[in-house]
């Protein structure tokens, strides 16, 4: 794979499914060079072995969801100013009809059960910014007053001056007659022109204040809608939610789960007979005990008393994106494991089955009539949508194939034993041959995330350019059970440090066609931070790549958009154990060559860590260089401008042109 086969890096979003299980509709979202943005499109196809055809003609269309009744579908569309919006088009086929009209555009939308209603949530912006007054320049707005203890976030930016807010509109009808301009004429005195609408109904908005609310679940009745209020919080951070019922007549709201049971919502579903089900993880007395969350299902009953019905020390279902499905009276949910994600099927009574397993990565699912349909990555195919039966996947859709003929590696799965006898578990990938290869040391970010089965652009491009790549899931990752993940609490540096060093090294020791000689680390946000933090305790490597890393916790709070609580669980807030876990406080050691890369508005990790560290580099005479993508934030490697992306992946290639070239 090349880095400019990107562009067959085809994901399949998550799955709606026909009441009756007859046909699924998906969008389908891939990096276009040309349009240098993600393109995508509506999907339909018949189960459960129709051919897939294409709805929508749209430059980005993206998260369909099926009516009620299965005879129509919504999406989002960006309108002219580029702004999501709603439409809604016949299931099988036609011109869509636009149904809001939001002024900052659509976060997300749900179907009233009975279809004749779409709630939404969207950003309302304060007068006189982002554009709500014609003419009126970014830099020549009032002042932001701050108060809380958060003011930003990744990929958005300032967020208190446009919260979120809840609206129902009415569903239009997709055969009703067109609006049409009007032809210029002679106006009366006085007269003016009335515009062409362009959407039949006007939104009730149903939130107000300055919190914002994310979610629209409808309760079963379709009287009310079910949303999470995010206030931002005045002295410190608290990460509890609640969730509230917000009538959908704009009569009120009550609330369902208050924030003293210590929920954090990923995710709300409500069964046909009312129960509500929710992902959510218990963030306990502290009210920030996010590291390695105890993530899982829980029921709510009529009593307001949540009921928790999967053991977040066996089963993880804080796989990012994660949601709930509702089958019948159970639930179907994520569950990651090992570097997969499967599928899992719970009970009210907490019985937990195995409905998808194996080398699979489920990113979303859907259910109807007992027909489950799944978007699944594996490690010869990004994303396909398939069809589940008795423990099998059988793909409907065949996106891959492009992937597979651009040429991948198969990586190949090893556990390798640590210093202190605990199990590392990972993988190495190897170009074609008999070597040597020179070998590159590849770690994750997170730190509670995981490498794993699914195809990865990032190892497969630097395989084909002919290094082999070593990479592994240490103490700290996800996957693996929450005392796997809360290991380096406070500890960061320790047992992950020495379980990808006793990895790397084991694989050396395995496997005589990687060169150990010539050996190189890169990694990216905690794989930044890991990679600083290894090359000044070893310095074998011939070079290092750092990027996007949080390189100095001193100052990742009030940089960081999540500075408020992640620094201080993760490396504490005694100023001599930050230090102890700091790479800023040892950079003085480092004598690798080093290469550094950062995003001008990544607010997950501020430029300003890679600038200091840089600067730090260079003043004590350690060969370094710093490569800053302008418009891009914390998402570049997976969602970055495709132009961006394959100029990142040209200059990592040159610079271990340079510093580990393939060819002695």
């Amino acid at each position: 794979m090349r880095a400019r086969d990107i562009e067959s890096l085809i994901s399949v979003g998550r799955p709606s499914i026909a009441p009756d299980g007859s046909f699924a509709v998906f969008a389908t979202s891939r990096p276009d060079l040309d349009a240098n943005r993600a393109v995508g499109q509506v999907w339909r196809v018949g189960l459960p072995d129709g051919e897939p055809r294409r709805l929508t003609r749209g430059t980005a269309d993206s998260g369909p969801v099926l009516s009620p009744d299965g005879t129509r579908v919504a999406f989002l569309r960006a309108d002219a100013a580029r702004h999501a919006q709603v439409f809604v088009m016949p299931a099988d086929g036609g011109e869509p009809v636009q149904a809001t009209d939001a002024e900052t555009g659509v976060l997300a939308f749900s179907w009233s059960p009975d279809g004749a209603d779409l709630a939404f949530t969207a950003r309302v912006a304060e007068r006189g910014r982002y554009g709500t007054v014609e003419g009126l320049d970014a830099s020549d707005e009032a002042p932001r007053r701050i108060t809380g203890i958060r003011w930003h976030a990744n990929g958005l930016g300032y967020i208190a001056d446009r919260p979120a807010q809840l609206f129902r509109i009415a569903a239009p009808d997709p055969s009703s007659e067109p609006f049409y301009d009007a032809a210029p004429r002679v106006l009366a005195e006085g007269e003016k022109v009335a515009e062409t609408p362009r959407v039949a109904a006007s939104a009730i908005r149903l939130t107000d204040g300055p919190a914002s609310w994310s979610g629209t679940t409808w309760t079963a009745d379709g009287r009310e809608i079910l949303v999470v209020p995010d206030v931002i919080e005045n002295d410190s951070a608290d990460l509890r939610d609640r969730l509230v019922a917000v009538a959908a007549d704009g009569s009120g709201s009550r609330e369902l789960l208050g924030a003293e049971r210590s929920l954090s919502i990923d995710d709300v579903a409500v069964a046909a007979d009312g129960l509500v089900w929710l992902i959510a993880s218990d963030v306990g007395e502290s009210h920030v005990d996010f590291v390695a969350p105890g993530t899982a299902l829980w029921a709510l009953g009529d009593d307001g008393e949540p009921r928790r019905l999967t053991d977040p020390e066996t089963i993880d279902l804080g796989e990012p994106g994660s949601r709930i499905t509702v089958i019948g009276d159970d639930a179907l949910v994520q569950d990651r494991t090992r570097g997969r994600v499967r599928l899992l099927r719970v009970t009210r009574d907490a019985t937990v089955t195995e409905v998808l397993g194996g080398d699979v990565d489920v990113s979303g699912h859907a259910a109807s009539a007992q027909t489950v349909v799944v978007a699944v990555g594996t490690a010869d195919s990004f994303s396909e949508l398939a069809v589940v039966s008795d423990g099998e996947a059988r793909a409907v859709t065949s996106f891959g194939s492009a992937l597979r003929d651009a040429g991948l590696a198969e990586p190949r799965e090893l556990e390798i034993t640590a210093r202190d006898g605990y199990p590392v578990h990972g993988w190495v990938a190897t170009p074609a041959g008999e070597g040597p290869f020179p070998v590159l040391l590849q770690i994750h970010g997170g730190p509670y995330a995981s490498y794993g089965v699914r195809v990865f652009d990032e190892t497969q491009v630097l395989v084909d350019a002919g290094y082999a790549v070593v990479y592994c899931n240490p103490r700290g990752s996800a996957g693996y059970g929450r005392a796997h993940g809360r290991a380096i609490r406070q500890a960061m540096g320790t047992v992950d440090y020495t379980d990808i060093q006793d990895f790397f090294d084991g694989v050396l020791a395995a496997d005589s066609r990687l060169d150990g000689s010539r050996t190189g680390v890169m990694g990216g946000s905690y794989g930044g931070y890991m990679t600083a933090w290894t090359i000044a305790h070893d310095h074998r490597f011939a070079g290092a790549i750092v990027e996007r890393g949080m390189l100095d916790p001193a100052t990742f709070d009030g940089t960081s958009d999540i500075g408020s609580f992640f620094g201080h669980e993760y490396v504490g807030t005694d100023p001599a154990a930050i230090a102890r876990q700091s790479p800023m406080a040892v950079v003085g050691r480092v004598t690798t060559p080093t290469f550094v890369i950062h995003s001008e508005l990544d607010f997950r990790c501020p430029l300003e860590q890679a600038t200091r560290y840089y600067s730090a580099l260079k003043r004590q005479g350690t060969e370094a260089e710093m490569l800053v993508f302008p418009g891009e934030d914390h998402e570049l490697t997976r969602a970055g401008r495709p132009r961006h992306r394959v100029e990142r992946f040209e200059a990592i290639l040159d610079w271990w042109d340079r510093h580990l070239p393939v060819a002695e």
